[in-house]
C-alpha cells in the first residue's frame, strides 16, 4: 500500500530545534512533531542548510542523519526547468529577503499544494504567499516562552 503524500512542509530551523535540546523551540517543536504525519516534506536546499549548521561536530550530523533517516522526511527534488520560479520568488520578495532554502519551500508549497509549514521562522513565513495569495499554516503556532 503506497504512503500518503506529505502534507507539511519542514524547514531547518524546527530540525534543528529538534535535534538540541538547548534550543529554546526544542519543546514546542517536540510537541508538534509529536502531532504531525509523516513524512515531513524538504527539500535538498534545506538539507544542505542543516548539515552547514550541525557539520562542525560529527555528533550532531550523526544526529541529523538519523533524524533524516528515520522516516520523518522526504526530500523533493526540483529540476532545473523549476529554478526560473525560485528565482522568481526570491526577487518578489526582495524587500523582505528569501533565501534559496525559504524559496524552495514556497515553490513546493506551491507544486505540491501543501499549506502547513513547520518552521520556527514566522516572521518570513507569516510574510510569503503560496501561489502570490494563500497565507502558510505555520506551526508551532506558540513561541518559547523567555
Amino acid at each position: 500500500m503506497p504512503a500518503d503524500p506529505p502534507v507539511t512542509l519542514v524547514d531547518t530551523g524546527a530540525i534543528l530545534a529538534i535535534l538540541n535540546r538547548k534550543d529554546p523551540w526544542h519543546e514546542l517543536c517536540m510537541e508538534t512533531i509529536g502531532q504531525l504525519p509523516y513524512p515531513l516534506l524538504t527539500s535538498e536546499a534545506v538539507l544542505t542548510e542543516l548539515f552547514h549548521l550541525v557539520g562542525r561536530f560529527r555528533s550532531d550530523a550523526e544526529s541529523a542523519w538519523k533524524f533524516i533517516r528515520s522516516g520523518a522526511l522526504t526530500v523533493a527534488t526540483i529540476a532545473d526547468d523549476e529554478l526560473p520560479r525560485l528565482h522568481e520568488l526570491m526577487s518578489r520578495y526582495s524587500d523582505h529577503p528569501m533565501d534559496f532554502a525559504d524559496a524552495t519551500l514556497v515553490y513546493l508549497a506551491e507544486r505540491e499544494s501543501i499549506s502547513t509549514i513547520f518552521t520556527v521562522d514566522h516572521s518570513d513565513f507569516t510574510t510569503y504567499r503560496i501561489a502570490g495569495r494563500r497565507r502558510f499554516r505555520v506551526l508551532p503556532t506558540d513561541r518559547p516562552q523567555r
